[in-house]
């Protein structure tokens, strides 16, 4: 079964949206590494600003590359959230992930967004 799933970087309104692979299990072996090279390449170049629009593009480019598993059709990028996603991973400038869970209503208006979610537990992930 496909597990669709957001990627949302904190302030920044691109919302990555995949149609499979995207259980933790399978996401954040492939987000936390790419994160942490992230956020070392920026603080090498001593580079900070626009980190959200930099962040953003590169989760398409070079994170698309990897969850995609050389099928693109799954991958698409706008500013609507889904009500079908499983999970949603919330990047936020503090260096922090949050993996969320849509509630019933964020199903039902998925308008609501991120603040229509709960937190995953640690041990669930």
């Amino acid at each position: 079964m496909a597990t669709s799933c957001h990627i949302v970087v904190e302030s920044n309104p691109v919302i990555v949206y995949a149609s499979r692979n995207g259980a933790p299990n399978k996401v954040l072996p492939i987000l936390e590494p790419f994160l942490k090279k992230f956020w070392e390449e920026r603080e090498t170049c001593g580079e900070y600003g626009d980190t959200p629009e930099c962040l953003a593009a590169q989760i398409v480019v070079r994170f698309g590359y990897e969850i995609c598993e050389d099928d693109f059709s799954n991958l698409r990028v706008g500013i609507n959230y889904a009500p079908d996603v499983e999970y949603i991973y919330f990047i936020q400038m503090n260096r922090q992930i949050n993996v969320l869970i849509p509630s019933d209503e964020y199903r039902s208006n998925p308008n609501l967004g991120i603040p229509a979610c709960r937190e995953l537990a640690t041990e669930n992930r």
